[in-house]
Parts: C-alpha cells; structure tokens; sequence
C-alpha cells in the first residue's frame, strides 16, 4: 500500500531528524506515566527502545523493580519469541540493531501477560498502529486483545488517521511522554 509507505518513511525520516536531548528527555514521563498503567499488573510485555524509538529503559527498570515480571522479545524470523528482562545491561545486540535477551525463551508468553507495550511509528485515535514494516509485533499480537496492548510513540506521533491493511492489529491505547490515551470506541 504505498500511502502507509509513504507515511512511514516520512515518519521515519522524522524521527531520524528528532534531536537526541527530546528522545532522552522522554524517558522519565514515559516510565512514570507507564509504571501507573501497569504498576501492579503481574506481567507485563514491552520493547526495549533504541535508537529513534521512544526509550523504555526506565519504564523497564521501573517495572521488574516494582515486581512486575516483564518480559522482552526476541527477534527469530518470522516471529517474536519471548525472554524475561533481567536488566538493560544484559540484553544483548539482535537483527535490526534491536536490543534483546539471550533467554530462556517462554513459551505461550503473551498468552499470559497482562499487558503489551508495543512499539510503533505512530498510532492514529481510532486504534491503528503503524510500525516497523516487519509485521513482527503484528504477528506475534493475533491472539491478544486490542485492549491489553498499548503504543508507544512521541506526542506527534498520535495522527487522525493511519492507512490499515487486513493483517494490522489495533491497539487500544497509546502512551507517550503527556500520558496514556484510550484509543478508539
């Protein structure tokens, strides 16, 4: 579909373009915002941020210091396999210039969780989240509900509308360094 391609690689290019001191300074009102969504869950699947993507290492930290059993995913074409985070200096460098675990893989991991932090591009209010081009996270949400899966993105990332192909899964709420958003109906 070429207008969700298009508006990929301008968000892409945007985030490229974002000055290093925003991407850091995102990382406190993430992680505290983050802590209060999923706090007293009991287990709970996020990405490890890198690069231009919304940095998760506090809200990571904040969560296993809080109990929570969280777990991060394993990139094993064609799909996400799932590790418990056991600190950000134990991930590892993965395909993509992703962090990772190194394992022990569980098996059936988002069956059980909670709660899903995705990563994601942007987020439009309806729901649909735009991410990497992989389908990776797509994949690996089929069997979970929208409402246990939240976004990611910076404030600007949180558009009117976003293009949706058959295979995209919806989200049911966004969060960003203002705070958590319930998306859609």
């Amino acid at each position: 579909m070429d207008a969700k391609r298009l508006l990929r690689s301008r968000l892409i290019a945007a985030r490229g373009a974002r000055p290093a001191v925003e991407i850091a300074r995102a990382q406190t009102p993430l992680a505290e915002h983050g802590i209060v969504v999923a706090g007293r869950l009991s287990r709970v699947a996020a990405f490890a941020g890198v690069g231009t993507e919304p940095p998760t290492r506090e809200l990571l930290d904040r969560l296993r210091d809080a109990g929570v059993h969280v777990l991060v995913p394993i990139v094993a074409e064609p799909r996400l396999l799932w590790a418990p985070y056991d600190g950000w200096e134990r991930l590892v460098p993965g395909p993509f210039g992703l962090l990772q675990p190194d394992g022990p893989v569980q098996p059936d991991a988002l069956a059980s969780v909670d709660l899903v932090f995705a990563p994601a591009l942007a987020v439009d209010v309806h729901g649909n989240r735009l991410g990497w081009g992989k389908a990776h996270f797509d994949r690996a949400l089929v069997d979970v509900e929208p409402s246990r899966v939240v976004a990611v993105v910076f404030d600007d990332e949180v558009l009117d509308e976003i293009p949706v192909e058959p295979h995209d899964r919806p989200v049911g709420a966004v969060l960003t360094p203002s705070g958590l958003r319930r998306l859609g109906g």
